[in-house]
């Protein structure tokens, strides 16, 4: 079989995942069977807020069933099936890519990353299976699978890589896009941001896990200024990681590469990433400019913006 048994589209409910699904409602892109969320159980609040008003406004509107998942629980390793809890279960692996002191005792490296196979991946197979009516242990036969979407934009194009089982081929729909503000072809996330807020949709968050170690400064800084209960939820975990006796790894773990707690590193130092973000790119700034003025070229009847929500 070369056609899929189904389509669906892998909704991690951040700016690339959002901007598909509001593609797909609009008839820009083919329509899924359905989207599934994968939850760690320690996305913040404005992640499941944000989600809850996607199904809401996009999703049932344009007959999209979104199916939130979580890996199943009950195990020594997994106990809860909340990727927060486990974490700190006395005696079991280190689960997210925390900094510890390298071998030379030189500099900070990162632990290698279970956590998104574990609770992100897993879950997603498991209810592609069950929605092809082959849960495990059952094998899925030969030729039957799903085309699985997943946001990934031009600028991280690397991270395009086929699914490792059969029954789930992966595709790219935002690296085939045209209307890019430089002309190219596919959408870098500065162009999803911007689609996004011209539908309303400007505050859509970034998904991540509260206490992820691949935060940088300025995301540090946003939980710390501006969500307090979750800067303190962080800040909580990372000291009982230090706390705690874990396997894999035998060096103090910390969330920040400083290898300080986290309530005491430098997140107020603005890092040569951030400021080349600050600086941005021409063409976004022009395209900008555009979504703020209008366009110069004036509007055609059939792809008029003027009402548009203002984001």
């Amino acid at each position: 079989m070369t056609t899929p048994r189904l389509r669906v589209l892998s909704l991690g409910a951040g700016v690339q995942s959002t901007t598909l699904l509001l593609l797909a409602a609009e008839g820009r892109l083919p329509r899924w069977d359905a989207a599934i969320f994968s939850d760690t159980g320690w996305e913040p609040a404005r992640v499941y807020e944000h989600l809850d008003r996607l199904d809401r406004e996009v999703a049932q509107p344009a007959g999209i069933p979104i199916h939130r998942v979580r890996v199943e629980g009950g195990n020594a390793q997994r106990v809860s099936g909340n990727l927060r809890a486990d974490s700190l279960n006395p005696g079991s692996f280190v689960r997210i890519p925390v900094f510890v002191i390298d071998r030379a005792g030189e500099r900070a490296a990162m632990v290698r990353r279970q956590c998104t196979e574990e609770y992100k991946v897993k879950p997603i197979k498991a209810k592609v299976r069950a929605l092809l009516g082959y849960p495990h242990p059952k094998p899925v036969p030969a030729g039957v699978f799903v085309e699985q979407s997943i946001g990934i934009s031009r600028d991280e194009f690397e991270r395009a890589k086929d699914a490792s089982v059969r029954y789930l081929h992966n595709v790219f729909p935002l690296l085939d896009m045209d209307g890019a503000a430089d002309g190219r072809e596919g959408w870098t996330r500065n162009d999803c941001l911007r689609y996004l807020r011209s539908h309303g949709w400007g505050e859509t968050p970034k998904s991540a896990c509260i206490g992820c170690p691949f935060h940088g400064n300025r995301q540090w800084r946003e939980l710390r200024d501006h969500h307090p209960e979750e800067w303190a939820d962080a800040v909580d975990f990372d000291h009982q990681l230090r706390q705690t006796q874990l396997r894999g790894i035998k060096a103090a773990p910390y969330l920040h590469r400083s290898l300080l707690p986290l309530d005491q590193a430098p997140i107020d130092r603005v890092t040569r990433n951030e400021w080349a973000d600050r600086q941005g790119d021409l063409f976004d700034t022009a395209a900008d400019m555009e979504a703020e003025d209008g366009s110069a070229l004036g509007c055609s009847p059939w792809s008029c913006r003027g009402g548009e929500e203002a984001a």
